[in-house]
């Protein structure tokens, strides 16, 4: 993938970087072809979700994990899925439950009796898109066990560290409604995940077209149908390219104040990390290209705001109570904030 040195035409021929001007730009079409590819793909299988696919895919470029909330039967599962067959790698998927213990998930070292040592039996988690459904099903032990992975890519066992290949993607599912049998993620595996997504009914114009869809179906399913649509390697060059987009400096402030902002709200008794500002800017890095732009603007960042922030943040106990949300107030928040133009 070469960089492109021509300039953009019409509103995108301002200079990028004030009086200084931008001329090293990159050739963002190959991404755009594969994003597209995949886009077309996942809607013969998805309808509707638009939002939750193209968050998916902007987290797949900027190499980050997922949490996909929603109620049972609204296709959390499908779409994890769905993404996973359009990826030329490999792919595992774990059914959370309380009996599950970390080695279930990791892996164990078993004793070798022809050789009489002990080898490393690799667990699940050892693959490149990885689904976890239901992870608050399973007890903090078992969570745990997820805490190096998700970070450094890597599980240590009995003092020997195995690194996992690229690309590594988790993509799990929980259920906001039912409690009984599950266990709260702490805060510090849910700054682990790049977005918190929530997964909401369709439309009666939806819902009408799946049922029409399915009954055409005869009982045939689609996703076996699916074939990889991008490489290892070329995930790796689109990954890459992303990393190139440019952000002008204001922007960089931008992200930081609404970050540092929400560790002083009065509504808010945790605030986000700076994690939390590095996952803003790679996810707005990834939205820019893929809706065609090598630069990041204001309503980049906006629009991934909420789902990079709201599993971050925590709510006093009177917002609670007044039934607030984390969306309603970072919605406060960011209206506060002066936008750069």
């Amino acid at each position: 993938m070469e960089n492109n040195n021509e300039w953009h035409e019409g509103e995108n021929s301002k200079p990028a970087t004030g009086d200084a001007l931008f001329q090293s730009r990159i050739n963002i079409q190959p991404v755009q072809d594969i994003t597209d590819r995949i886009k077309e793909a996942s809607a013969r299988i998805i309808v509707g979700q638009h939002e939750t696919i193209e968050l998916l895919l902007a987290a797949l470029l900027a190499d980050g994990h997922v949490l996909i909330e929603g109620v049972p039967g609204v296709a959390k599962t499908l779409m994890a899925k769905t993404l996973a067959r359009l990826v030329d790698a490999g792919f595992s998927r774990i059914q959370f439950t309380p009996d599950l213990m970390p080695s279930d998930v990791v892996g164990t070292s078993v004793f070798n009796p022809q050789e009489a040592r002990f080898t490393f039996k690799h667990g699940p988690v050892f693959s490149n898109v990885v689904l976890i459904d239901e992870i608050n099903r399973a007890p903090a032990k078992t969570q745990a066990a997820l805490f190096e992975v998700m970070e450094e890519r890597q599980v240590t066992v009995d003092g020997t560290t195995y690194k996992m290949d690229p690309p590594f993607v988790v993509l799990a599912t929980q259920n906001p409604v039912e409690h009984e049998g599950t266990y709260r993620l702490p805060e510090a595996q849910l700054d682990r995940f790049l977005f918190k997504i929530n997964v909401g009914y369709p439309s009666i114009e939806e819902e009408t077209r799946i049922l029409t869809e399915r009954h055409e179906q005869k009982g045939s399913t689609l996703l076996d149908t699916l074939q990889p649509v991008i490489s290892r390697q070329q995930l790796a060059e689109c990954r890459a390219l992303v990393q190139q987009v440019h952000i002008e400096t204001k922007l960089i402030e931008f992200m930081a104040r609404l970050t540092v902002a929400t560790r002083s709200d009065r509504s808010l008794y945790l605030g986000a990390s700076p994690r939390a500002s590095l996952a803003l800017m790679n996810a707005a890095k990834a939205i820019a290209v893929l809706r065609g732009r090598d630069f990041v603007t204001p309503e980049d960042i906006l629009y991934v705001a909420p789902s990079v922030l709201r599993h971050r943040i925590a709510l006093t106990p009177e917002r609670e109570m007044e039934g607030a949300t984390p969306d309603d107030v970072l919605k406060e928040l960011i209206s506060r904030q002066e936008v750069p133009r």
